[in-house]
């Protein structure tokens, strides 16, 4: 581990716990004289505390992704590994890999996410509200719908809130049955290569009227992905508190660093190990 990254640690670590006044919280613990800490990575739920919460900010910030058409049980499988390993925010994959992943990383504090109406955003409202009830009942936490893109360039503005609204409905009513009603966050994904700027503003602004949690740049299937101007266009356009996706192009920590430091908040990658290496990975996602 690199000494910058210890450094985050530490001080992540001194902000989180040096106030907790429990009996026997994190700080009464270090300031009793410990100098080394044990967490348990699967049972964060036992005090509330998880190894993840001291991995890089980084790390954190990263969807692990796996959604190419020939993606495998056994890519799905090592997917997950990865992301317990480097504590990734979530891994995203297709609908159908929902239930391995999410029991696969039970337990782990990583989410699980899927997509719909991926990858071009075409299909009914009904059908991608369908598509969000099934995977939070299969066990997503967040959900990247795919924004109608067609109904946007026709001027259909409504229909294109409505259609998000709908997402957006679909899971928070699934979510309900979850323990402890887990939130499930509703991504919304505008394929920014296919729009204008005057386009860009508006679909953000349509997400966030319809109760979205973030904006997001592409699916990595088209013929462009993220852009620093695009993630700071789309931050301008939505305001400080809703979070930007950057996905689609992202191979390597100064492309996620650069993305972040234009306003993304999350970052979607398949060449997410590569990253936190400090190397460059390959593909489009």
């Amino acid at each position: 581990m690199k000494r910058e990254e210890k450094e985050q640690i530490l001080a992540r670590l001194r902000a989180r716990y040096t106030n907790d006044s429990s009996q026997f919280g994190l700080g009464h613990v270090m300031s009793a004289g410990a100098d080394r800490l044990g967490l348990h990575t699967d049972r964060s739920g036992i005090r509330g505390y998880s190894a993840c919460d001291l991995a890089p900010a980084l790390a954190r910030a990263i969807d692990h992704t796996a959604l190419k058409p020939d993606t495998t049980e056994a890519d799905v499988e090592t997917l997950c590994q990865e992301a317990r390993e480097y504590c990734f925010a979530s891994v995203c994959v297709n609908p159908c890999y929902v239930r391995l992943a999410a029991r696969l990383l039970s337990g782990s504090g990583v989410a699980v996410c899927t997509v719909l109406g991926f990858p071009l955003g075409a299909s009914a409202s009904s059908v991608k509200a369908a598509e969000a009830t099934e995977a939070v009942n299969d066990g997503a936490t967040e959900v990247d719908m795919v924004m109608n893109l067609g109904m946007l360039k026709s001027g259909r503005h409504e229909f294109v809130e409505n259609d998000i609204r709908g997402v957006v409905e679909a899971a928070r009513a699934a979510s309900s049955s979850l323990p402890g009603a887990q939130r499930v966050l509703v991504k919304v994904i505008l394929e920014t290569a296919l729009l204008t700027d005057e386009e860009k503003v508006v679909a953000s602004v349509l997400a966030k009227n319809a109760g979205a949690d973030f904006v997001k740049t592409s699916t990595g299937f088209s013929k462009g992905g993220a852009t620093a101007a695009d993630v700071a266009l789309m931050r301008r356009a939505v305001g400080p508190r809703m979070g930007v996706k950057a996905s689609g192009g992202v191979r390597s920590r100064e492309d996620a660093e650069n993305m972040m430091a234009h306003g993304a908040t999350r970052i979607g990658a398949s060449a997410s190990v590569a990253i936190m290496q400090g190397e460059e990975g390959k593909g489009n996602y």
